[in-house]
């Protein structure tokens, strides 16, 4: 992909740098030299990856809550950045029905906020901002979406990213046009990896349950969901970013979807199957009793826009996304310096793009 080059030296703006998917972009930009900001939360899990993967020498990290405005522009107009990545998000579905003003006041205030600050900061080429898979009207038919389909969300979360993407449409159509600063939004698919302990998410779940000695609870084992390793998104997300900046009169699309193989849609008591023979354990889920928040039957994406426009495809298998989040837990569990281990999957990674 060329990134190195590209990557070298630029000045990004990243929000979310504590997160899961924000603390793997904030080592694989340090690991192609690009000159960091970034804004978050205090990490909110104990182990948290972003600790894992310290130190961050000589990183501009800053801990900033996206709905505070006055701060978020005062950063931007110091620290003048060219490339601006905004993941910062709560993300996930079960707590925005426990708290859904929470939710739609991070998801889509949040990104006005950080919208506004771009508004006003010259400097700015390029923003990519990550909202969801979820973003679609879903009927649970299973069809993989594709870019042009309904937005829509049922729940608090995928309702927050449907109305994110509306914002940033607002925001590309009423100033950004006219001033050529590029904005596109990107939904990825059911990202996994090492590194997260987030509650309610199949694969920290498994990896409590199964250091525990017991079975993993599943609330909807038939669903199905596009897994892919977090380093597939990321990829694309590095990718997209450079070719908006990079080729500024060429018609792009204004949202991509990056999603795996079709081969990797599975149901989820699949996919704690596959976990549980990565781990060499057996029986390994039980259906959860009880009755639980509704979570769409089904959920497929389509990448082929992104292949057509940008050239990226899903390089990683499922098995193969199962082996290298197995492995990174492992690692940590025999005491590993995971800062090392994931910079070492980053580089393996970069080999099936080169």
């Amino acid at each position: 992909m060329g990134l190195t080059d590209f990557w070298k030296g630029r000045r990004v703006f990243l929000t979310g740098h504590t997160g899961f998917k924000g603390s793997w972009l904030s080592l694989w930009l340090e690991r192609l030299g690009a000159e960091v900001t970034a804004v978050s939360l205090a990490p909110e899990t104990e182990p948290s990856l972003y600790q894992k993967l310290a130190p961050w020498d000589d990183r501009g990290h800053h801990i900033i809550d996206i709905r505070d405005a006055e701060a978020l522009l005062a950063l931007s107009e110091r620290f003048k950045p060219e490339i601006v990545i905004h993941m910062a998000a709560q993300a996930l579905v079960r707590r925005s029905y426990e708290n859904p003003a929470e939710t739609f006041s991070t998801n889509v205030l949040g990104t006005a906020n950080v919208l506004d600050a771009v508004r006003q900061t010259p400097s700015v080429k390029t923003v990519l901002a990550i909202t969801s898979d979820k973003v679609y009207a879903n009927n649970g038919s299973g069809i993989p979406f594709v870019e042009t389909d309904t937005l829509g969300g049922k729940d608090p979360y995928s309702n927050s990213k449907a109305c994110t993407e509306l914002v940033c449409q607002s925001y590309r159509d009423s100033f950004f046009k006219g001033r050529d600063i590029r904005l596109a939004t990107v939904r990825a698919g059911n990202v996994i990896g090492g590194g997260d302990w987030s509650r309610d998410r199949l694969i920290p779940d498994f990896i409590r349950a199964f250091e525990g000695g017991e079975p993993i609870m599943l609330r909807y084992p038939q669903a199905i969901r596009p897994w892919q390793h977090v380093l597939e998104p990321l990829g694309g997300y590095l990718r997209f970013a450079q070719v908006l900046t990079e080729e500024r009169s060429r018609d792009l699309p204004d949202a991509l979807n990056f999603g795996p193989h079709p081969e990797s849609f599975a149901t989820v008591c699949e996919l704690a199957e596959a976990l549980g023979r990565a781990h060499s354990a057996e029986d390994v889920w039980r259906p959860a009793p009880g009755e639980h928040l509704p979570e769409a039957p089904a959920l497929t994406l389509s990448s082929a826009l992104a292949l057509d426009t940008i050239g990226w495809r899903p390089r990683l298998s499922l098995q193969q996304t199962i082996d290298w989040t197995a492995a990174w837990y492992k690692a940590n569990r025999e005491g590993a310096d995971m800062r090392a281990f994931s910079l070492g999957q980053i580089a393996a990674y970069e080999e099936t793009v080169s």
